[in-house]
């Protein structure tokens, strides 16, 4: 097959030293849980499994059961944490493929009783979900009796696992991350007064695993730290931030260039006459645009590294194709390497460059590369 014109290298390697970053980070006892939802924060969930389960990876978090089967349709064995639950008719889904759902509610409980009870195998395992205040999926503490003692009178089910979601783990030292903290623990003790054992207990996402250690409990769910990145830190008050983790960022993004065309001063570039040329410009063409998740706030304001220097965005980003000057950079040809996000022997561009460009976040900007760019999956050193 011909080279292609725009893709994306994973880095196994840096998958790995994340993996044990992070494990070094939060000792033995605790259990890393890879969060690798939305086809691994657009790293491609099949390779980053694969190449995490070789690393080690134990649990892995996706967000809906047909990712989930997707997994074990590649033969991978782990425990697989369905954190945004099931709809109804997956039940049964859940049980053949021995999947573990997030719960919230009584109704969740006897219709997965019942596809359990069909399933000739050990009790299904559960984790409840708690809503400790941010107010999206969960049970609420005042219907948590009702909850356990229907848990308590399943025969099929089994209540593995407790868990919560933080609203701003990256607040260090805000309020109300210390309350839900202490409402998480609420809901543990109710539970234990009830007479039910919880194995494993989880809260913490990639920034609370930098800056929350009480929270840590003996399971965490690194999403964006696996990949390399973590939200900036802030401090609510006085607290001090904690020094950021040495992970390393797993995706490079990569176009050739298409085109290189010579133009005078006063020409327009680009839809809407974005940019108006004031010289002569030599201007390389890169078949790739917001079609393929390049964020058009971009356009005129991003960069992009060209022969290990960066070359500014011309005018607007377009559906598939993007102009840069390399009027500066000698020797720019077609075929020739631009990246997008990664770096080079002195240059570096990275997803955080492109989320504050763009008024958004880093998950978004990786999320967004679109998933019918190939990806490679490559060792760095």
């Amino acid at each position: 097959m011909p080279a292609p014109l725009t893709w994306v290298e994973v880095s196994t390697s840096a998958l790995g030293h994340n993996l044990r970053t992070i494990e070094a980070h939060v000792g033995k006892q605790v259990t890393i849980c890879a969060v690798i939802k939305s086809d691994a924060y657009g790293h491609g969930a099949a390779g980053c499994a694969r190449a995490l389960r070789h690393a080690g990876a134990k649990w892995f978090a996706v967000s809906s059961v047909e990712e989930g089967i997707a997994l074990r349709k590649l033969g991978i064995e782990a425990r697989v944490l369905v954190l945004s639950g099931f709809w109804h008719g997956e039940e049964q889904e859940i049980a053949r493929h021995q999947l573990t759902p997030a719960i919230w509610d009584r109704g969740q409980i006897e219709s997965l009783e019942k596809a359990a009870a069909l399933t000739p195998r050990d009790r299904l395992a559960v984790h409840l979900k708690i809503n400790t205040g941010m107010n999206r999926l969960g049970a609420d503490i005042k219907d948590l009796p009702e909850i356990y003692k229907a848990i308590g009178s399943a025969r099929h089910l089994a209540l593995e696992g407790v868990f919560s979601h933080f609203a701003a783990s990256e607040v260090v030292g805000q309020a109300h991350g210390d309350e839900q903290i202490r409402c998480f623990g609420e809901a543990l003790a109710l539970a234990e007064k009830m007479g039910l054992e919880v194995q494993i207990r989880h809260m913490a996402n990639s920034a609370a695993i930098v800056a929350r250690s009480q929270s840590w409990f003996n399971m965490v769910r690194p999403g964006l730290a696996i990949y390399g990145h973590c939200l900036p830190l802030s401090a609510a008050s006085s607290e001090s931030v904690p020094l950021a983790l040495p992970l390393q960022p797993a995706l490079t993004w990569k176009a050739r260039v298409l085109q290189v065309r010579d133009v005078g001063p006063g020409q327009q570039v680009g839809y809407s006459a974005g940019h108006i040329t004031t010289a002569e410009t030599k201007i390389a063409l890169l078949p790739v645009g917001y079609g393929d998740g390049l964020n058009r706030r971009l356009s005129a304001r991003g960069r992009v590294i060209v022969r290990n220097a960066y070359a500014p965005i011309l005018g607007n980003v377009s559906m598939n194709l993007t102009a840069v000057d390399v009027t500066h950079v000698p020797g720019v040809a077609v075929g020739d390497e631009a990246i997008l996000i990664g770096k080079s022997a002195s240059c570096r561009i990275d997803v955080t460059e492109h989320a504050q460009l763009a008024a958004t976040i880093p998950y978004e900007i990786l999320c967004n590369i679109s998933s019918r760019l190939p990806r490679t999956y490559v060792e760095t050193d």
